[in-house]
């Protein structure tokens, strides 16, 4: 299922959404240029390691990451170079991993999907909460989303990199401001393309469900598990989060519904002013007809 549109309209532009948009695909454009080698070791110092959080607590601690990457030879072919990197217990350089690992990608794909995404779903989360509001929900949201997957693997050496538990927070964020919305969604079956509209309720719990099985799975397997390379628990943490968040937030925003008219039927001056105003009585025999 590929989700392209939703049904709710919003009141001002995502200037947030455009900017963090923006910032990942510079990131990644900067990336992707870089040697492979470079690449590996930037995925390093930049990219979150779980198990670096224990040299916070230990100096002494150094973790070997082994990393490989392709050489072109001066014959035109490639091959496979493998290397184990040592990280020192530099305090900064852990700590900002948890954030500069939200705005680094490790593919095209990867990017545009998450991309794609946050400019589906974020507008309509930036939209009710405001551009300040949203920036410090998503940050909290992708910094939760790492928290859960440090706590699931705390010993895992691959560094995690991605906006997609940020992301998974305004998803959580709009399944609870929103859940009746309609999300337009493309279903490619065997031989059946078609378009339907899914309640947003159903289409991000079933979203949030495969996230789950997934991590589960995972988790369950022998020596921490293949995920697949992709962290389930962290997308699991930013969902929860977000939901958390956004129904603690709910009750201290504006509420986004239309006021219901009030004054005179007959009031052309407030019609004249663009205030809400009543219409003439409806008939409600015709009304059931």
């Amino acid at each position: 299922m590929f989700p392209f549109a939703d049904t709710i309209p919003t009141k001002r532009w995502s200037i947030v959404t455009f900017i963090l948009v923006g910032i990942n695909v510079l990131v990644f454009l900067w990336f992707d240029s870089l040697k492979p080698q470079k690449q590996e070791l930037t995925a390093l110092r930049l990219g979150f390691i779980p198990a670096r959080v224990a040299q916070l607590s230990d100096p002494q601690k150094v973790v070997e990451v082994p990393i490989t990457y392709e050489v072109m030879l001066p014959n035109g072919w490639q091959v496979p170079q493998r290397k184990v990197v040592r990280l020192p217990p530099n305090r900064m350089q852990i700590l900002s991993s948890a954030l500069t690992c939200m705005f680094m990608h490790g593919g095209w794909m990867h990017l545009i999907g998450n991309m794609w995404f946050l400019l589906l779903f974020g507008n309509n989360v930036e939209d009710r909460l405001g551009h300040w509001y949203f920036l410090a929900f998503y940050l909290v949201g992708g910094l939760s989303a790492t928290l859960l997957h440090w706590a699931v693997e705390p010993t895992s050496i691959t560094p995690i990199v991605g906006a997609s538990g940020a992301i998974a927070a305004v998803l959580g964020g709009y399944a609870v401001a929103y859940p009746h919305a309609r999300i337009k969604t493309l279903v490619m079956l065997v031989f059946v393309i078609t378009v339907v509209e899914l309640p947003a309720y159903v289409f991000l719990v079933g979203w949030f469900a495969v996230q789950l099985i997934q991590g589960l799975g995972a988790w369950q397997m022998p020596l921490g598990g293949n995920n697949g390379g992709v962290a389930w628990w962290a997308h699991v943490g930013g969902f929860v989060a977000g939901a958390a968040m956004m129904f603690a937030l709910l009750p201290l925003l504006p509420d986004d519904k239309p006021k219901e008219p009030t004054g005179d039927p007959f009031d052309y001056d407030a019609i004249a002013r663009g205030e809400p105003h009543n219409v003439a009585p409806r008939d409600p025999w015709k009304d059931r007809w």
